[in-house]
């Protein structure tokens, strides 16, 4: 399976041909490629294991890969300049909040070192999620933890925003109120967001681009909503499949052998290709594309 990437354009960072392997363990990323425009909210799908805070972490210049290159707005990520750097926010998975602060503390300090700094969305966030500014954040919940942590990255309006399962100690409501602050970044502001996550009903409620991690590459990459619309599940004999997928110029994705010389084959229609009549094509949904494509 080859990447769909969106049409060329200046991209917030690229990474190219991103090979990792642990100290005497698997190797995590293998000659990976990937892009992130300005303007993309991207949920990153992975299986437990399959290299998705590794990947982030590669992105932001924090774990360096054995081969490769990554490049954030156009500069080397090991060599970022400090302009480039205020541009980027991280959550990372764990919290790496300062405990004995406050949060009017810990927001304060941070304040200090971005000159984009938004203090009107702090106090906005602050109040709207009910952050209590002058209690030890070691004595807040892991909710409120998790939210302190969004607002930190977003308070100086980052040009690109990597969060790490942002959304897994926050309730339904948090997770909806946090989902309409991603999409109002990219709207406002033609931010590019990524973000990994295993709540997959998340992703479906706004139009993301969906990509999916396996086997240390990035396998598809594509608008959510399109990949509803053009991947479909065709069931056949070897010999009537492909010529199917010859006369419908899909792309296949992932093919499962069946019994009797039969496969069952999940493929990439173009644009709006119908399938033929009388020809058994079962759609997917998001739940189908995770465990057909990780």
């Amino acid at each position: 399976m080859s990447p769909h990437f969106p049409p060329a354009e200046s991209p917030s960072a690229a990474l190219s041909g991103i090979s990792l392997r642990y100290p005497k363990g698997p190797v995590v990323l293998d000659g990976l490629d990937w892009q992130l425009l300005p303007g993309q909210v991207v949920g990153l799908l992975g299986r437990n294991g399959a290299g998705k805070t590794t990947l982030l972490e590669t992105l932001l210049g924090l774990r360096a890969p054995d081969q490769g290159v990554v490049q954030v707005f156009g500069q080397h990520v090991q060599h970022l300049d400090d302009a480039a750097r205020a541009r980027i926010g991280y959550v990372p998975q764990q919290s790496d909040l300062f405990e004995a602060f406050t949060p009017a503390q810990l927001l304060a300090y941070f304040r200090s070192f971005y000159p984009r700094w938004n203090e009107a969305k702090v106090e906005g966030l602050m109040s709207r999620w009910d952050i209590a500014r002058d209690k030890p954040i070691r004595k807040l919940s892991g909710g409120q933890k998790q939210r302190l942590s969004i607002i930190r990255a977003l308070a100086h309006e980052p040009d690109l925003l990597v969060l790490d399962e942002p959304v897994a100690s926050l309730d339904p409501a948090g997770r909806r109120d946090f989902l309409r602050e991603l999409v109002g970044e990219v709207l406002d502001r033609g931010a590019t967001v990524v973000f990994s996550t295993h709540i997959l009903s998340d992703l479906e409620r706004v139009a993301f681009n969906i990509a999916f991690l396996s086997q240390g590459r990035i396998a598809l990459q594509a608008p959510l909503d399109e990949l509803l619309e053009q991947v479909r599940a065709f069931t056949g004999s070897v010999t009537e499949m492909a010529a199917l997928l010859t006369r419908l110029g899909a792309e296949p994705l992932k093919r499962t052998p069946l019994e009797a010389g039969r496969e069952r084959v999940l493929a990439r229609l173009p644009a709006d290709t119908a399938v033929p009549a009388g020809v058994a094509a079962d759609r997917v949904n998001l739940d189908d594309l995770f465990s057909e494509l990780t």
